[in-house]
């Protein structure tokens, strides 16, 4: 997953071609490190999507633009709009993340 350190760099993703999913975590956050064991599968599920990965404490300016009140969260981008946010008390299991997934395809 690339990380995304800049807001240009962040602007360029999500204005792409392809829909994008945003991971907003923190070093310090415990279920960040928690979704990070069981995400690789996930992303190779749902490989439709080009997955970044931003640091909310680096960034804190894009986290409180698109309402990203706790981490992790997973937002769905595409065409430069939000279409979908995984909050993070949603976002603590493989089942959880997969069954968000699956309803953004239906």
């Amino acid at each position: 997953m690339k990380s995304i350190v800049t807001n240009e760099q962040f602007t360029e993703v999500i204005n792409g071609t392809q829909p994008v999913i945003v991971k907003f975590q923190a070093g310090w956050c415990p279920d960040c490190t928690r979704m990070d064991m069981f995400i690789d599968p996930i992303i190779e599920e749902f490989s439709q999507y080009q997955w970044v990965d931003v640091n909310r404490d680096e960034l804190p300016d894009l986290a409180e633009k698109y309402d990203v009140m706790g981490i992790p969260s997973l937002l769905i981008f595409k065409d430069g709009e939000k279409t979908a946010h995984l909050h993070s008390a949603n976002a603590k299991s493989p089942e959880s993340v997969t069954e968000f997934l699956n309803d953004q395809n239906e």
